[in-house]
């Protein structure tokens, strides 16, 4: 049983758009999947509090995050609203290889600090900003209007399906060699479970991270080639181990197919078809989650995204500002979906424990902003956003950040541990 509690809902991620009902709908649909996980393994039904304040913190814990004490920007300089000559562009280079792609998509040099770049787009057109930004593989995109995004191929495809799409896949119907037996009886719900996890950003390791708040084994394989952002790491890191392995490499792919074998799930977090090969020998009772930008059909499907792009692109941005593009009050989009993307494996295990098949489960930021723009609840003037007060937060050496959505749980497991700092080996791990 799910209740809300303490707290106005409407005081936190308050905006014009019904933030907060997706944020609490996105946990109360993983607390859902994990009652439904229990009544499988003839567990009791837990009592659920979902409160208000800790929910709002979760999702905005890139703005309360502090180290040392000090703020950490969102951010880097090229990332953000321009003025194109015929309306608005947000671009996003938080990464150095986009930053890099920008700037030889607009034909600036390395180096060019944000006032070049700004002068650069003012004397180009939006269209022109996104579609040369496409072809260099940077990540930029014309603001919109909802209807504009409502009314195009890329808009129409993103609002089309579910908002998390689960196949049964093809297959034996006998569980893999020690998949199951692996479960801890009366553990945490996921006790035993094993999960690969490649994803960046926020979404998918938002997803990841809650399989590892609910006792799941969680090994994040980052390519050693390349960069994260470190403060964003340890943010959406507590729970997991991380290595570091070329899975395309003579040396790497041997490893890979070993982690594989003995893997229950794999969440991905790349844009459709870049890891294509990776799971062609996966054991038959794999769960395979996957979060990408834009969805797997229309002609964005293929393009690179981010929370604050699908905002910008999907008029969320038009509704949220004035005379400039606003904002939600936190990422809501890359959270709600990771969260609705843990709760589709969740349920892709229960059902796979009846019948030993995998299931792809299947979640995009594009898709949970349709949600959010057909959503009712809009309001015309919110008040500023509620701050969630210092009992939604935990500190852990010189980084303090956010306690989990789930009051039922004081803290992760354990806070992140250094990038690619372990072995690519699964191991019951002992929390430092």
């Amino acid at each position: 049983m799910t209740r809300t509690g303490r707290g106005d809902p409407g005081a936190y991620l308050a905006a014009r758009l019904p933030v907060f009902a997706l944020a609490a709908g996105s946990v109360a649909a993983l607390t859902g999947a994990v009652d439904r996980l229990d009544a499988v393994h003839g567990r009791e039904p837990r009592s659920w509090r979902l409160d208000p304040e800790r929910i709002a913190a979760s999702f905005a814990s890139d703005r309360l995050l502090r180290v040392s004490g000090s703020p950490v920007s969102g951010f880097a300089e090229l990332s953000g609203f321009f003025a194109a000559s015929d309306g608005w562009v947000r671009t996003h280079a938080n990464y150095p290889h986009h930053r890099t792609r920008l700037l030889e998509a607009l034909g600036l040099p390395d180096g060019s600090d944000r006032d070049a770049v700004a002068a650069r787009i003012t004397r180009m057109t939006a269209a022109e900003v996104e579609d040369r930004a496409a072809a260099a593989q940077a990540v930029a995109v014309r603001v919109r209007t909802e209807d504009e995004w409502a009314a195009s191929p890329q808009g129409a495809a993103a609002a089309s399906g579910e908002l998390v799409s689960t196949v049964v896949h093809d297959g034996s119907s006998r569980p893999g060699p020690g998949h199951r037996s692996r479960r801890v009886p009366g553990g945490t719900p996921l006790s035993g479970v094993r999960v690969l996890d490649l994803t960046r950003v926020i979404a998918g390791p938002v997803a990841t991270r809650t399989l590892a708040l609910l006792g799941a084994e969680v090994l994040r394989i980052d390519p050693p080639s390349l960069p994260e952002i470190v403060v964003q790491h340890r943010d959406t890191g507590q729970g997991k181990r991380s290595a570091l392995l070329d899975v395309r490499s003579a040396d790497g792919r041997p490893v890979w197919d070993s982690l594989l074998a003995e893997a229950d799930v794999v969440v991905t977090g790349y844009r459709p078809g870049a890891l294509d090969g990776l799971l062609d020998d996966a054991p038959d009772h794999l769960v395979r989650g996957r979060v990408c930008a834009w969805g797997d059909s229309g002609p964005w499907a293929h393009r690179r995204g981010f929370d604050s792009i699908v905002q910008a692109a999907s008029g969320i941005a038009r509704i949220e500002g004035g005379d400039t593009p606003g904002a939600l009050p936190a990422q809501a989009l890359d959270h709600a979906t990771g969260y609705l993307l843990a709760a589709g494996i969740v349920d892709a295990l229960a059902a796979g424990h009846g019948d030993g098949r995998g299931r792809s489960v299947d979640v995009s930021l594009a898709r949970t902003a349709a949600w959010l723009l057909r959503a009712g609840g809009r309001s015309e003037d919110p008040p500023p956003a509620a701050v969630p007060g210092p009992g939604c937060l935990v500190t852990h050496g010189d980084l303090t950040t956010a306690r989990p959505a789930l009051t039922e749980f004081d803290d992760y497991p354990f806070p992140a541990r250094g990038r690619g700092g372990d072995t690519p080996a699964w191991t019951q791990l002992t929390p430092p």
